[in-house]
């Protein structure tokens, strides 16, 4: 790989040679304007659908382009690689296609349908560690004992500029793009693309956005280098990188406007968006940068902006769980503890107040012993499906008018 004249360990250059290895074998992605996001952030939001490629997301840009660079003798040999699914799935899935031999080590808690889908594309899945860094770490002594080579998820220039090529597309299909939000990991997404941008559209804004549990990239720029975080889970595990690369993290401190974080419920309203607006699966990673958007987190006002949605591999029972927890973040799934005269027809006296307000009931629990209810009392918890927000205002204020003592369950 060619490098920078200020020492940068990529240029444009190898970005579009990455691009012409890629040319055939990478879908061009589509690159949307969505009205209904542009209305709700105040900006003209595109979004760029990384999550329809073969394997679900972003990552077998970067790893064709690292396996196309290998030599006939390491082909040979066979190709080792540690992740948490999607880097995981592009190596397997182009490694097959050219017939080289993949092992993928992935950590134990890996969701069921990444390790699946790693298998289904070719590559030999080897559950280990209870994080990627125990991944990586097993997957290094796999190439030492066997001689494979090593792919790196984001940590290499070659890797790092395949992933620049998503932004050589965005530009191509919405030339006048003022800035561009991405999500970050350890960096070899962000470092591409915005060095692929910044060298053809010097003054384009680059945001890039990370989970609060695991914020390792504003961590190494306030430290001016990579630290290691503490372990933590995330919904974003996509993105749960504890350490920013050492090869990535120049390029962010160099060519990135900005990094801000979001957290956990945010990024689950903005998958539950997706899904329900814009008819688009996404993954915990792949909704974070638009997910600070609707937060109103980066400084961008009234941009012509690009939405990466990097990947949508999201395990089912994950996904009921986010809908849930989307819909309790917007107001429109809540619970309240009411306390009651335990008399009869007190609660045919709630449920007509309930539903004079068009809320709907979706489970309900009594209780008489706990949360400090008085001899002649009850108290029910009641989870009800709301239109929103405003609807839950109307409602807490029509139960107060008459009379009923209410809190909100969290």
């Amino acid at each position: 790989m060619s490098s920078l004249s200020n020492g940068l360990p990529i240029s444009l250059a190898d970005v579009q040679a990455a691009r012409e290895r890629l040319q055939g074998s990478i879908y061009l992605s589509p690159f949307p304007h969505s009205e209904m996001l542009s209305r709700t952030t105040g900006q003209s939001i595109f979004l760029k659908l990384e999550n329809l490629q073969m394997t679900g997301s972003f990552k077998e840009r970067g790893a064709l382009n690292r396996l196309s660079l290998l030599t006939p003798e390491e082909a040979a040999r066979g190709v080792v690689a540690a992740s948490a699914g999607n880097h995981a799935q592009g190596v397997a899935y182009h490694s097959t296609k050219l017939g080289i031999r993949s092992r993928i080590v992935m950590p134990l808690a890996t969701p069921l349908v990444k390790v699946t889908a790693t298998q289904r594309f070719g590559g030999e899945v080897v559950l280990h560690g209870a994080n990627y860094d125990e991944a990586a770490a097993e997957a290094t002594r796999l190439c030492k004992v066997d001689g494979l080579t090593f792919i790196s998820p984001f940590d290499d220039p070659a890797v790092m500029a395949g992933q620049g090529t998503i932004a050589l597309e965005m530009l191509q299909q919405v030339p006048d793009l003022d800035a561009i939000v991405v999500p970050i990991g350890g960096g070899g997404l962000i470092g591409g693309i915005a060095c692929a941008a910044k060298a053809l559209r010097p003054g384009i804004k680059i945001v890039g956005v990370q989970t609060a549990r695991l914020a390792s990239m504003p961590a190494a720029l306030a430290n001016h280098g990579p630290v290691t975080l503490p372990p933590s889970t995330t919904i974003a595990d996509g993105i749960a990188v504890r350490r920013a690369g050492d090869v990535t993290y120049p390029m962010v401190a160099a060519l990135v406007d900005e990094v801000v974080t979001v957290e956990e419920d945010e990024i689950a309203s903005a998958i539950l968006m997706l899904l329900e607006q814009e008819k688009t699966l996404a993954e915990g990673a792949g909704a974070s940068a638009l997910a600070a958007l609707l937060q109103q987190k980066t400084s961008l006002k009234g941009a012509r902006t690009g939405v990466l949605v990097s990947g949508g591999n999201i395990d089912v029972t994950l996904l009921s769980r986010i809908i849930e927890r989307g819909l309790v973040q917007d107001g429109r799934l809540i619970r309240l503890r009411i306390h009651l005269l335990d008399k009869p027809g007190a609660l045919q006296d709630l449920t007509r107040v309930i539903a004079s307000h068009r809320a709907n009931i979706v489970d309900t629990l009594y209780n008489r012993a706990y949360y400090g209810v008085n001899l002649g009392e009850t108290v029910i918890d009641i989870t009800m499906e709301t239109r929103g927000r405003e609807q839950v205002i109307e409602l807490l204020a029509a139960l107060t008018a008459e009379g009923y003592k209410h809190s909100r369950v969290q």
